[in-house]
């Protein structure tokens, strides 16, 4: 009798453990990144699209908003992340900690710009040039549309990013970019072509409060990137399934709210551009 109970513990304990941590696995809610590449008050279809992921992958979703880019990357090198919406720039310089998993397609390709951006009071100011000793707002250091491309124009221009304005200031978003030139708080700015695309349909007074005076040459579309410990089988659902958002109702309308065709799968010679910036200015 004892070596029949202890046979049945044994045999317990053996079945037990793989249960669990199977359990545990699918109860433990996927955590997504969101920064300032999408404009966090674009509540609703964020919303949607949060729900839309649960029901496709079974599992709750979670999205834990940014306001800078470090902090999302911060979360993802410390694995509190398991996926996160990031721009090219971050993307390039961290590469090593994270894997690339989808790339943005919007209208048509999986690039975007960087937009210089006046105030739209402002109708004499035609140039870079003329915005020389005036007050300029930046995204955030991590942006490249926001911060990275104007350092480098200035640069090839032979003028010097640190000296050539009166004063500078990090918004830490691309909407307070465009409110900052849009009041007169800035007399320019950098800001990203599909943030401002996608703010002139969504809230188009504020795009109406500036006059956008250049466009920059393109560059990969901000990623969606992988924490680099996500399993694959979690990585390759998540691909498919935003790979997969054209092909049914709901995903094509939830891409029309996020002002995007849809999503490829990643590739990493969309970002070297990105990086000959990065060597170029010398930035971190």
């Amino acid at each position: 009798m004892k070596y029949l109970i202890a046979l049945v513990l044994a045999f317990s304990l053996a079945t037990s453990g793989p249960t669990h941590a199977s359990d545990e696995q699918t109860d433990r809610p996927l955590r997504i990144g969101l920064t300032p590449t999408f404009p966090h008050d674009q509540y609703q279809p964020l919303e949607k699209w949060r729900l839309y992921m649960e029901r496709k992958l079974k599992r709750r979703v979670e999205f834990v908003r940014r306001d800078r880019y470090i902090e999302t990357m911060d979360l993802l090198r410390l694995k509190k992340l398991d996926f996160a919406w990031i721009c090219d720039y971050p993307y390039v310089y961290f590469k090593k900690q994270v894997r690339l998993l989808a790339v943005p397609v919007h209208k048509g390709r999986p690039y975007y710009q960087s937009y210089l951006i006046v105030p739209a009071t402002d109708t004499a100011t035609a140039s870079f040039a003329q915005l020389k000793g005036k007050v300029f707002a930046y995204t955030d250091p991590y942006s490249n549309t926001g911060y990275l491309t104007p350092r480098y124009q200035l640069q090839q221009a032979g003028e010097d990013p640190a000296h050539f304005f009166r004063k500078t200031f990090f918004a830490w978003s691309h909407r307070r970019v465009l409110e900052a030139v849009g009041t007169g708080l800035a007399d320019g700015g950098a800001v990203s072509s599909h943030v401002y695309d996608t703010l002139s349909i969504g809230k188009p007074e504020l795009t109406a409060a500036v006059r956008v005076i250049a466009k920059s040459q393109e560059y990969g579309f901000a990623p969606f990137v992988a924490q680099s410990s996500v399993n694959d089988d979690e990585f390759r659902e998540m691909q498919k399934l935003m790979l997969d958002m054209q092909a049914d109702e709901e995903g094509r309308e939830l891409l029309r709210l996020l002002n995007l065709d849809g999503f490829i799968a990643g590739d990493a010679k969309l970002f070297e551009r990105t990086e000959r910036l990065i060597r170029a200015v010398g930035e971190k």
